[in-house]
């Protein structure tokens, strides 16, 4: 299975119809946004009205710029966009489960969609063994090194990889670490960016 592998593209038109194209021509088989379609919460369908063309299934999780619920608003009714936040969707008999927001909680203020740790390991208990999961935050100490050299990922959504095992894990967020892909014990973890990246499963 081909997949297409972005994130944070905070309303990047440019970048939007670069990702439509890489899936054209690379023929892929599902596409993964990893959240931060928006900035600020705003401008959300910007990027989105370009890629809900894309001929094939579309994996999406809000980022910390619109929450699960905006996402839903927007693109909720298109059937081959699957919107997960705590849940989880079949493609290709393959299992993908997803987590919205930022974790742990940012210091953005009121605009971002973050949510704490626990509250993010309660959601992602359900998460089950050699999956794909999406998640916006990267794991703690995994693709998610800050320009200043500080890990800035969740520690729920690592303890999640080291109990499931998840076959792929694809996140965003941490811009510093966009294009990161780290190799952990059996699950290759993947900071997208907003270029994309094709991974084959």
């Amino acid at each position: 299975m081909k997949l297409l592998l972005f994130s944070d593209l905070h309303r990047d038109r440019e970048a939007a119809r670069s990702l439509f194209e890489i899936v054209q021509r690379e023929a892929i088989d599902v596409a993964i946004g990893a959240g931060d379609f928006a900035t600020c919460r705003n401008g959300l369908s910007d990027t989105l009205e370009i890629l809900h063309r894309v001929p094939c299934p579309l994996v999406v999780v809000a980022g910390n710029a619109e929450s699960d619920e905006e996402l839903r608003a927007v693109c909720g009714d298109w059937d081959h966009v699957h919107v997960l936040h705590g849940d989880s969707v079949t493609l290709h008999d393959r299992i993908f489960f997803g987590l919205g927001g930022a974790v742990p909680v940012t210091p953005f203020g009121s605009w971002s969609f973050d949510l704490d740790e626990s509250t993010a390991a309660a959601m992602l208990a359900e998460c089950p063994r050699d999956a794909v999961l999406v998640t916006h935050a990267p794991p703690w100490e995994l693709a998610d090194r800050a320009s200043d050299g500080r890990h800035l990922g969740s520690r729920a959504i690592r303890e999640c990889i080291d109990r499931c095992v998840p076959r792929l894990a694809v996140c965003g967020h941490i811009h510093d670490s966009w294009g990161c892909v780290i190799e952990h014990g059996a699950t290759t973890v993947i900071n997208a960016g907003p270029q994309g990246l094709v991974h084959t499963l």
